[in-house]
């Protein structure tokens, strides 16, 4: 598990193809000293493994559904990552709760100042992920833990405060940018419980009425 808040910035030494997807060769910094052989760490908001070592360079194999449902596939050495290493039990969540389990993609649409920081509006790749965006609610973008300000549609806007601009890759993307979307594990149990409970209500409407209860 994660919070969103971004540790350190890591760059793509190399990527190679494995039989069962890639592997990322990334050097993590004075980051790499927290990890461990099968320590987890977010990479761009996806939870990956650390399966070799090579002083501050960490390797990460990625499997093909990761690398085609994240931006993870559009790396290339040189690229530069968001990290975040697992959280401990004696750590403050001072984002929210990261899984590392990224539900879609999602682009810049637009991209505006607003004083000292900026705001970002983006679209959603995959519609029926939307339902999860809430105003004043959490999202992690590229592993970044951010606020929602507004939502329309398939749209949605965050602001970027200083700190956040400083601190990780997001003043780097573009409008047209490929964003990983985690969204709120809270509020995806939420609206899986509400449709639960309303298929609930239909299936015993349905009875009751083939029993003549109802007319």
């Amino acid at each position: 598990m994660f919070t969103g808040i971004i540790q350190s910035i890591g760059r793509i030494v190399a990527k190679s193809q494995t039989p069962a997807g890639a592997r990322l060769m990334i050097d993590l910094g004075e980051l790499a000293s927290q990890v461990t052989a099968g320590g987890s760490v977010a990479t761009n908001g996806v939870c990956l493994s650390a399966v070799s070592f090579s002083g501050s360079v960490v390797g990460f194999d990625v499997v093909y559904e990761t690398l085609s449902r994240t931006n993870l596939g559009r790396l290339s050495p040189g690229d530069v990552v968001n990290l975040e290493p697992a959280m401990r039990m004696s750590d403050r969540i001072e984002g929210h709760f990261v899984l590392g389990h990224v539900d879609t993609t999602c682009r810049i649409t637009r991209l505006e100042d607003e004083g000292t920081g900026k705001r970002l509006t983006l679209e959603v790749d995959d519609p029926a992920v939307s339902q999860y965006i809430v105003p004043k609610g959490s999202v992690a973008l590229d592993g970044v833990s951010l606020t929602v300000a507004s939502v329309k549609g398939d749209s949605f806007s965050v602001a970027l405060i200083p700190t956040t601009l400083e601190n990780t890759t997001l003043p780097t993307k573009s409008v047209g940018a490929v964003l990983n979307l985690e969204t709120d594990i809270l509020v995806k149990a939420v609206v899986y419980r509400r449709q639960q409970v309303s298929e609930s209500d239909a299936s015993l409407k349905a009875a009751l009425e083939r029993s003549g209860f109802l007319g």
